[in-house]
């Protein structure tokens, strides 16, 4: 069992950046592959990016590459979604998963664990 807490969101102008936590507990996050999705109103859950256990391996979708970064440290169990030049179209609540087994994945239903959200609001 592993319970999941996001942070770090809030309201930022278009172009800016916001930097998301998903902080874990129990010694065991290490084994653990972590998602990022999010849910704009009215739209389904999104895969955003996904890190491996070491780190070593990152995922993201198309619409963010370039302008997210996932990273992780193991050591404060914790995983980041670092988000710059952020969008209007970025404004949504985002949430943390864990992965018990298998790599990084897009799908919503290879996750086990999940977090509440936190609301992020790009204005333009």
């Amino acid at each position: 069992q592993v319970q999941l807490v996001e942070s770090g969101g809030g309201l930022v102008q278009a172009g800016g950046s916001l930097r998301l936590s998903c902080a874990a507990n129990g010694r065991t996050f290490s084994s653990f592959v972590v998602g990022w999705f999010r849910r704009a109103p009215g739209k389904e859950r999104e895969f955003v990016a996904a890190i491996s256990r070491t780190g070593g391996s990152t995922l993201y979708a198309d619409s963010v590459k370039g302008r997210f970064t996932i990273s992780r440290d193991n050591a404060k169990n914790t995983v980041y979604l670092q988000m710059n030049s952020l969008k209007s179209e970025d404004t949504a609540v985002y949430y943390c998963a864990a992965r018990r087994v298998g790599v990084p994945s897009r799908n919503t239903w290879d996750y086990d664990y999940w977090g509440q959200g936190t609301q992020v609001t790009v204005s333009s």
